[in-house]
């Protein structure tokens, strides 16, 4: 099943005055996922377990998708060392389609990059359009989101992933 743009053609500075993310009260759990990423490794949510999770789910041809993805990059470099991983989940597309886009990114993601070809993740995460992130916690919890284009490189970020990192 496709998942339609939530904010097609919105880029990131557009969305400078919403709130970075939204918080999830009472925190949820992250349903479960297993899924292959682009090099054919399978991942899995639990596997990260005891780290601070970041879950973009996204597609190549969404504006909002591609504007952030860049940030997201960055953000993760730049928590290089500590317990936090970014999970990128492609919703739909062929893993040549995926791999011919980052081939393109400046800078090029080193986060996992997976494929919800189905959408079977998005569907039990309640995603209703892209670009949709999660923040999960290191028990696991579901602690924030956003829904549209966001630029995550930003020292507020970094605080409260550290927050949640103690």
């Amino acid at each position: 099943m496709s998942i339609c743009i939530a904010l097609a053609g919105a880029t990131v500075s557009a969305h400078a005055a919403q709130p970075l993310l939204t918080p999830v009260h009472p925190a949820r759990p992250a349903p479960a996922f297993t899924l292959k990423d682009i090099d054919g490794k399978t991942q899995s949510l639990a596997q990260y377990r005891g780290k601070v999770v970041l879950v973009n789910f996204w597609a190549t041809w969404c504006p909002p998708c591609r504007a952030e993805m860049p940030s997201i990059e960055r953000l993760y470099a730049s928590m290089k060392g500590k317990p936090f991983v970014v999970l990128a989940l492609d919703q739909g597309e062929s893993v040549d389609n995926v791999f011919a886009y980052m081939g393109q990114l400046s800078p090029s993601p080193t986060f996992p990059v997976l494929l919800d070809n189905k959408s079977q993740a998005a569907h039990a995460f309640g995603v209703m359009g892209i670009p949709s992130t999660y923040l999960i916690d290191k028990q696991g919890r579901i602690v924030a989101q956003a829904i549209g284009g966001r630029d995550y490189d930003s020292a507020a970020m970094r605080t409260l992933l550290d927050r949640l990192m103690q």
